[in-house]
């Protein structure tokens, strides 16, 4: 096995230093990956165990440190919307329709929605799709009540047992 590149000088000092203004768990651990190596010169599994990530992963990392530099420090998680079928803005004008209809009748159907939504995709899509949708623009389903606030029910129950058809 080949000996492990060295970092570069000034490096410690840099990560140390970065340790104490990590703001996140994640960041602190990936400073936390490189800063292990650098000062008490842990092997990859040693400080995977350390950090509880998987060795691939922290030999990744510092390869990249190595590469990079300090800019691998400033990354960013992969999160994102990769997979969308319209962009957020182009959601908030087709559900701009049917916020004028919602005003007015206060009440929407989702079948509606997702009908116009799949014409702006141009295919099918799972009701969850749309479901999400509307949750991410802060629209909720609003469900009729089962009983009016105001109900009696001893006024109910008399009833029923004085009714005819009992």
């Amino acid at each position: 096995m080949r000996p492990a590149r060295p970092f570069p000088k000034g490096a410690l000092q840099q990560l140390a230093k970065a340790l104490k203004q990590a703001k996140s768990k994640s960041g602190f651990q990936r400073i936390q990956c490189l800063w292990l190596r650098a000062s008490l010169g842990l092997a990859a599994d040693q400080v995977a165990q350390a950090i509880g990530w998987q060795p691939t992963s922290v030999r990744r990392l510092q390869a990249q440190y190595l590469k990079e530099g300090k800019a691998v420090l400033r990354a960013v998680g992969r999160g994102g919307r990769r997979n969308q079928n319209l962009t957020v803005e182009q959601e908030r004008q087709l559900l701009g329709e049917f916020h004028s209809r919602a005003e007015r009748a206060g009440m929407l159907e989702v079948s509606q929605i997702r009908r116009a939504y799949e014409d702006a995709v141009g295919h099918p899509v799972p009701k969850s799709t749309v479901y999400r949708m509307l949750a991410r623009h802060g629209w909720r389903k609003i469900a009729p009540r089962r009983r009016h606030p105001k109900v009696n029910r001893r006024r109910q129950r008399a009833f029923k047992k004085n009714s005819p058809g009992s």
